[in-house]
């Protein structure tokens, strides 16, 4: 008769069904007060025995028994389903997009404790070949934060995907902007548009707001300076009868309601085409809102649906095409709202602007973002110095 092993010394046994030696071992106990068990098997006594002292070993030295069955595919499912609490709905949907596209597919049949930082290496130079940068830095912190979860569970020792580095990926969509001619075809399409498309080109490309911002703005938010009592009051108040009109661009649509940065909280003063199209578009929805009657939802958003909800990224992307699709020499699919962003910075700086003073108006906490990601419509060439230089040693 076989000796019984001693308590906390696991267990080992031969399954008949499965023809093999089955090693277990006690690790814990649930809230609930079951038990937790780490198995391991193989078809040989001296290997599972082997499995069984590595398992107790690490009870002993008090690190986690790594769960020998659990996948790639497992960590990153439990990360999207549990590890995404309190983020944007948009922000979660693109998670699982690229995990359900890139990660699952590739990795997710691989035991998560065999996974190496070699093969974590492999595959993100495969798909380097395939996607942007940007990409790939999204793919390795999904990665990275469904293993580091599944380490705090004790399903795994360590994190893998720490010790990898990420390759360059392809090259992204390239920005771009519309130069002066095109600028003033577009807005003149936009003037054929409803009211809430026009307002909305005409500020995105004379303000340089971000769509998610405008999409968030508020009449509340819309002001005019009230020369005798000095002072900025919400037209809803004031009315249109000023001159001077400014909007306060301090909320976005993203899952807190606050905009991109501490700097991206502005106030702009609108120009003088803005305020008008801004006064149309007000009257216009009063009228939607009493066709509404009730169904209309009083958000006092600036851009609305018919009923008065958020318009959706989506639809303002599909609604803006139709304005370029008026516009000789542009194809609607190569651009989306936010190039008129990129023009509003091209234009100042054509128009002789400061970087300085460029980067305030959009909204950047200095002009290292400004250059990185609008460095095409920058001008290369300035032209302060030499003018001065030929004013003070004329030929």
């Amino acid at each position: 008769m076989t000796k019984r092993r001693s308590r906390g010394d696991g267990g080992l046994h031969w399954d008949e069904k499965r023809q093999r030696w089955i090693a277990s071992v006690t690790i814990g106990y649930t809230p609930a007060g079951k038990r937790i068990v780490r198995t391991a098997s193989d078809k040989y006594k001296s290997k599972a025995l082997a499995k069984l002292k590595e398992k107790l070993r690490d009870a002993d030295d008090g690190l986690p028994s790594e769960d020998s069955r659990y996948t790639v595919a497992q960590a990153v499912e439990n990360w999207l389903k549990f590890g995404l609490n309190g983020r944007d709905e948009a922000t979660a949907e693109k998670c699982r997009i690229l995990a359900n596209k890139h990660i699952i597919p590739e990795l997710g049949a691989r035991k998560l404790r065999e996974l190496t930082a070699d093969d974590v290496d492999e595959w993100l130079l495969s798909k380097a070949e395939k996607v942007s940068t940007r990409t790939l830095r999204e793919l390795c912190s999904i990665l990275k934060r469904a293993v580091s979860r599944a380490q705090a569970r004790d399903k795994v020792k360590r994190n893998v995907v720490l010790l990898c580095e990420i390759p360059k990926g392809r090259e992204g969509r390239p920005s771009k902007s519309l130069t002066l001619d095109q600028a003033v075809s577009v807005l003149g399409a936009a003037e054929k548009a409803t009211p809430w498309l026009c307002a909305y080109v005409v500020l995105s490309l004379l303000t340089g707001a971000r769509t998610e911002e405008l999409r968030k703005l508020t009449w509340a938010h819309v002001v005019a300076y009230d020369k005798d009592r000095q002072e900025w009051i919400p037209v809803t108040a004031a009315g249109w009868e000023h001159e001077e009109f400014a909007v306060y661009v301090w909320r976005s649509v993203r899952a807190t309601g606050d905009t991109k940065t501490k700097k991206s909280r502005r106030s702009l003063k609108l120009p003088q085409r803005c305020t008008r199209t801004l006064a149309a578009l007000w009257e216009r929805q009063q009228i939607t809102r009493e066709q509404a009657g009730t169904a209309w939802q009083d958000n006092g958003l600036v851009f609305a649906t018919r009923t008065g909800g958020q318009l959706d990224a989506a639809n303002v992307r599909r609604e803006f095409r139709t304005v370029l699709a008026r516009v000789e020499g542009l194809d609607p699919k190569d651009w989306t709202p936010r190039e008129l962003r990129h023009s509003f910075v091209s234009l100042l700086s054509d128009g002789g602007m400061p970087l300085e003073q460029i980067s305030r108006l959009v909204g950047h906490s200095g002009t290292t973002v400004t250059e990185q990601v609008y460095r095409k419509q920058i001008r290369p060439v300035i032209q302060d110095g030499a003018a001065v230089m030929d004013h003070i040693f004329p030929e």
